[in-house]
């Protein structure tokens, strides 16, 4: 064996160089394939940004839709409670006048046949 620079020098150099190039152009090849993969990552960082954002509008706007929802049936039951407490005399007397009503129906009918 040979030391560089005795004798054949220049070809253990070159072997050497050439060693290093193929390294080189390995590392730049995976550079390039890291570079995708990040530049990828990148754009779906960026796109599950952007959805987020859009879902959070849509939950804000979903929670206000909701509130006022929640307010017109506080609203109305409020309304019923009132109708219940003011006039349950009427509502029996409507209720015994359909029950009433249906019997005489079902009177009628069971008799025709």
């Amino acid at each position: 064996m040979r030391r560089a620079g005795l004798g054949e020098g220049g070809q253990t150099g070159n072997y050497v160089a050439s060693g290093y190039s193929v390294y080189e152009e390995e590392n730049e090849h995976l550079q390039e394939g890291l570079r995708a993969k990040v530049s990828a990552l990148k754009h779906l960082s960026i796109d599950i940004g952007t959805e987020v954002k859009h879902h959070n509008k849509m939950l804000q706007d979903m929670d206000t839709d909701f509130e006022s929802t929640g307010g017109l049936l506080g609203a109305t039951m409020g309304r019923l409670k009132l109708l219940a407490r003011g006039s349950q005399t009427r509502i029996f007397c409507y209720l015994f006048l359909f029950a009433l009503f249906v019997f005489f129906v079902l009177y009628w009918v069971i008799k025709l046949r």
